[in-house]
């Protein structure tokens, strides 16, 4: 990659959340992040969900100084041995480990990890038998980011309310809720206490992330892509470049330029991480 000036360095978009080790972007890296360099993302979170997917992102980070990794056990994984084993349906094989196992590994690595995540609770694939167990694994892992003064990134899904209230309870307060399923109104509760919400770069082409964009305290919003997936076009498959084209939607419903953005989401990076992007 081309070296970038110091005032990039200090004023460039990031990409809070996507999985460069996804299968469909994994043998693309070099075309992605010349587009991502292209578009002025300089920090690019890639978000493990397992002991395996977690050291693909490691191993991203020490390769490409724009990517950083964020070691995660994602809820489903946390509970997906048990779900096997109930005959519960998950269109998803193999990168399966016990919950021991993989709080092992982020209790392991997470000294080096640049934030925690994803991490959260599920309740469209996770049946309800398995939302203790579930719970008891994110209260864990939870426990490990804040041992190591890490940033959280959340996953939730038909959870959000009682993601919310254990995060409270646990005082977790460097919180991203990833891709916020939920309704506009717990966003806006989300944010006034506190935590972050990263928007994804379908959010033109979405009536509540555009309504969060619209609403919620423009220092508690970042962006993100999940790529390969909710991209700006539902024809192809989306990259953190995108993320461009959400900071400059962003100007349009503030009504301020893309370098205003793009200075407040910096701030708002930095207030979580504690890092520049």
């Amino acid at each position: 990659m081309k070296a970038r000036n110091q005032q990039n360095l200090s004023m460039g978009l990031a990409d809070v959340h996507a999985h460069l080790t996804h299968p469909e972007l994994r043998d693309d890296l070099a075309t992605i992040l010349a587009k991502a360099d292209a578009a002025g993302v300089s920090t690019i979170l890639v978000n493990g969900l397992n002991p395996q997917d977690n050291q693909a992102a490691r191993e991203l980070a020490q390769r490409y100084p724009q990517i950083q990794a964020a070691f995660g056990f994602y809820p489903v994984d946390a509970v997906l041995p048990e779900m096997r084993a109930l005959g519960s349906d998950y269109p998803r094989e193999g990168d399966e480990c016990p919950a021991a196992e993989g709080l092992a590994w982020l209790e392991a690595h997470a000294a080096e990890a640049f934030a925690i995540g994803e991490i959260g609770l599920d309740g469209y694939w996770v049946p309800e038998s398995l939302w203790e167990s579930q719970e008891n694994v994110f209260r864990k892992a939870v426990e490990i980011a804040l041992a190591h003064d890490k940033a959280i990134i959340i996953h939730t899904r038909k959870r959000e309310r009682r993601a919310f209230e254990i995060l409270k309870e646990m005082g977790a307060a460097r919180v991203d809720w990833h891709c916020f399923g939920g309704k506009v109104k717990l966003a806006r509760q989300i944010a006034e206490h506190g935590h972050w919400l990263s928007i994804p770069a379908n959010a033109r082409r979405s009536e509540s992330f555009t309504r969060m964009l619209e609403t919620l305290p423009r220092e508690k919003l970042l962006l993100e892509t999940d790529c390969p997936y909710l991209s700006p076009d539902r024809t192809r498959r989306s990259g953190p470049a995108d993320v461009a084209g959400t900071a400059a939607y962003a100007g349009e419903l503030w009504n301020t330029s893309v370098e205003e953005v793009t200075a407040r989401l910096t701030r708002n990076f930095e207030d979580l991480f504690g890092k520049t992007p």
